[in-house]
């Protein structure tokens, strides 16, 4: 069976990590991986590496990177995948096709297949972030594909009204849940030694992604959360990932940057990889930003999230999450509450760390 795999980011990367590690070793499949968009972009930290670095045999590598950040120049980028991967989709056959979440270069790549006889699976189907303009992406890449897997019953409910059936939408929980289970993590002493960063201080956890659907009022939001690191700073290590490629996603990255170069407890990351992030995950005090790994990847363990704004607004919160407002006066008093709360117990809502078995056994049932 002939199973390409589209890629467009280290976030979504991965997360297909043990499936696409399943499909590699299984004789049964034939497994092409598709990388695009920021994995191929020097400034994004050239991702690509990290995916050669697993010595898959097959990857195809596509140019597709945006060439800026404004309305027009994601919109041009959409238009720019579209052309790339109708010539690709034109030359390149596959029995099933994996796409995964919402962004827009993922979209452009299955719209591109739309035209074509190819049959697509859909990874995190059925999710809402309300705060974000891919979330009319997601549910149109479900549009487009004919199995759609999901991590809850919940989303399971709401993937099934978009598609207007029930068929071939199945409930496997998160493939992260499965890297976590299996994953070795880094000791503070080895990532100190990878990356120079102590984790043996208090540590917060920071990624900032654009409100999309509202983006003019980025610039206030990055202001308010770099004033509340200000203060937060003389009590905590401030870890900081820099967002993906989104309208205003370049004006937040200048200003964290600028910031960071003022203050030796800002520690800027362009990307450490999956496991790099996953240990600064698990050592952190607690999480602080609008990433999605806030509500999968931390609530394994459980790490307490303030997840701020709207940007994931519609996903599942468990009670290890404190949604607040963008200001500093609000971020400030939602860190004081997190520091008196009490310990929390595991949220295992995600199943059980066997999505990517669940998946492939699927697959060998079609």
């Amino acid at each position: 069976m002939k199973i390409g795999v589209l890629t467009s980011s280290r976030a979504d990367f991965g997360i297909y990590l043990p499936l696409l590690e399943l499909l590699e070793k299984d004789p049964f499949f034939n497994l092409e991986i598709i990388a695009f968009g920021t994995h191929l972009s020097e400034k994004h930290g050239y991702t690509l590496s990290e995916i050669e670095s697993y010595q898959f045999k097959n990857i195809h590598k596509l140019h597709t990177i945006p060439n800026s950040d404004s309305p027009k120049d994601i919109s041009k980028s959409v238009g720019k995948t579209i052309t790339v991967f109708s010539e690709f989709w034109a030359n390149n056959t596959f029995d099933l096709v994996f796409a995964l979440g919402d962004r827009y270069e993922m979209f452009a790549a299955v719209s591109a297949a739309s035209l074509f006889t190819m049959e697509f699976a859909h990874i995190h189907a059925g999710e809402t972030t309300l705060g974000a303009v891919d979330n009319a992406y997601r549910h149109s890449i479900s549009l487009f594909s004919k199995h759609l897997f999901v991590s809850t019953d919940y989303y399971k409910k709401r993937a099934e009204q978009i598609v207007e059936h029930n068929i071939s939408v199945y409930n496997v929980g998160a493939l992260s849940i499965d890297n976590l289970k299996n994953i070795d993590f880094l000791s503070k002493d080895e990532f100190y030694a990878r990356f120079n960063i102590d984790l043996t201080k208090p540590t917060i956890l920071s990624t900032f992604h654009p409100e999309t659907v509202s983006f003019n009022k980025n610039e206030g939001y990055i202001e308010e959360l770099l004033l509340s690191f200000i203060e937060l700073k003389n009590t905590y290590q401030i870890v900081i990932t820099l967002p993906n490629t989104d309208t205003m996603g370049q004006m937040i990255r200048d200003k964290i940057i600028a910031f960071g170069k003022k203050y030796s407890e800002i520690k800027i990351i362009e990307s450490f990889g999956m496991l790099g992030y996953l240990s600064c995950m698990k050592h952190c005090s607690f999480l602080l930003g609008n990433t999605s790994s806030g509500f999968v990847e931390a609530a394994f363990f459980p790490k307490p999230v303030i997840n701020l704004g709207d940007r994931q607004k519609g996903r599942l919160e468990t009670d290890n999450i404190s949604t607040t407002p963008i200001t500093k006066h609000e971020i400030l008093k939602t860190v004081t509450n997190v520091e008196n709360s009490t310990q929390l117990k595991g949220l295992n809502i995600y199943g059980e760390g066997n999505t990517a078995e669940r998946i492939v056994s699927i697959l060998k049932n079609l």
